[in-house]
């Protein structure tokens, strides 16, 4: 259990334009021990996060594993107590809600668990756990019950005969999909989405996010969508996140965040994704982080990254990277980074991934640019595969490297 903060009434005015604010958010777990318990030290999860979801985005929020993404997200919605700062949700100040007001604002703010196997009660069906919601709130008995189910069954794309069915009776990705109907089944308006394909093979992967992205387009509603893959949470955010040891240390679109970041650790992590052209990623300058996460339990001074930071070295070590605990700045629009250096980070290309969804991506033989450029095309996934004029490409060899023509048939000994 946290410990909960005093909260002293105080004015705040909310920009109408977001549905969650959050201010000063911490989250600390207090650390007992000895016969009396006694507490000896705090777990800091989270320490002093700002931010805003708006009404109608998907905000992303990624960061190794430990950092305080989940915490995050259940502090947002209450369902762990903070120990000091607001969530304010469309105005109204969480923390200052008693038991039956909080109920009543939960309908308008659910959440779907990471893991679909234990987020669902095994002795219970289907049909029961999707109509659970409805009967805390009162909001529909009977028919009128049995009919809600079958609707949001079928609003997730799951047979509404399967109501008496068990957990154990679907695969991982239908047990997703009963959890985000469970979320839906008293019409919220805000939905924390806790990795929520983390436990998913790839191609269920592909299916809840396909799911999730049309239920927000069908039902307005806006997400704080939490992840490991940086690809994908680039393909489904309008905005994203950076997390780091309890702290966010950058936050932007994804187009300018994943091109120019201006934090080290943002392009640590962009480093790790793979590029589609062996070329391309033999020339890339990737950052290995040396170390291990430093403790929250006793987090270092100053910038938290620097103890692991490769522009740290690289500028001579200042001084002020382990004195003063940087703030977001804004580098540019809506792109703001926590660094002291943020500009310097700017101008190397260490560590950015070229991850992109157009269809001609980046290393593009020119041989087929060429041939795009001739044929004009203008979405080579329209190409039909199977028309034999194409099947027969050109071999294109390049100066002082020879290459055999594969339509040649080589004589075995």
């Amino acid at each position: 259990m946290t410990a909960t903060a005093e909260r002293p009434p105080e004015a705040h005015v909310t920009d109408p334009r977001n549905i969650v604010e959050v201010d000063d958010l911490k989250v600390h777990f207090p650390i007992r021990s000895g016969i009396f318990k006694s507490v000896q030290g705090s777990v800091k999860a989270v320490d002093g996060v700002t931010f805003d979801v708006r009404r109608g985005e998907i905000l992303g929020l990624v960061g190794e594993s430990g950092c305080g993404k989940s915490t995050i997200g259940r502090a947002m919605i209450r369902l762990r107590e903070p120990t000091g700062g607001h969530v304010y949700f469309d105005g109204t100040d969480l923390g200052g809600l008693g038991n039956e007001a909080l109920r009543k604002m939960r309908r308008r703010m659910q959440i779907i668990f990471q893991d679909p196997y234990g987020s669902l009660d095994p002795r219970m069906t289907v049909g029961s756990i999707v109509s659970e919601p409805l009967d805390t709130h009162g909001l529909a008995k009977g028919q009128a019950k049995r009919d809600r189910v079958a609707e949001l069954l079928a609003l997730v794309g799951l047979d509404p005969n399967y109501v008496q069915r068990y957990p154990h009776e679907f695969s991982g990705g239908q047990r997703q999909r009963i959890g985000v109907a469970r979320a839906l089944a008293v019409e919220p308006e805000f939905i924390v989405c806790d990795e929520p394909i983390s436990a998913l093979d790839v191609s269920i992967q592909a299916q809840v996010l396909n799911l999730l992205g049309d239920l927000r387009k069908r039902l307005g509603l806006t997400y704080l969508f939490v992840a490991h893959d940086l690809s994908v949470v680039k393909h489904i955010s309008d905005r994203v996140a950076v997390m780091y040891l309890g702290k966010i240390v950058e936050i932007g679109p994804p187009d300018q965040l994943y091109s120019v970041p201006g934090h080290p650790y943002t392009r640590a992590l962009l480093s790790a994704v793979p590029v589609p052209d062996p070329t391309a990623e033999r020339k890339r300058k990737r950052v290995i982080l040396k170390g291990d996460v430093p403790s929250p339990v006793n987090p270092p001074s100053g910038c938290r990254f620097h103890t692991r930071c490769w522009l740290y070295e690289r500028l001579g070590q200042p001084e002020n990277c382990r004195t003063d605990d940087p703030e977001l700045t804004v580098l540019e629009g809506e792109h703001r980074a926590a660094c002291h250096y943020s500009a310097e980070a700017q101008k190397t290309d260490v560590g950015v991934a070229h991850i992109d969804d157009r269809p001609v991506r980046h290393g593009t033989p020119d041989a087929a640019l060429a041939y795009l450029a001739a044929e004009k095309v203008e979405d080579p996934a329209a190409i039909d595969a199977t028309d034999s004029a194409r099947l027969e490409a050109p071999i294109v060899v390049e100066a002082g490297i020879d290459e055999e023509d594969p339509r040649t048939e080589t004589p075995t000994a």
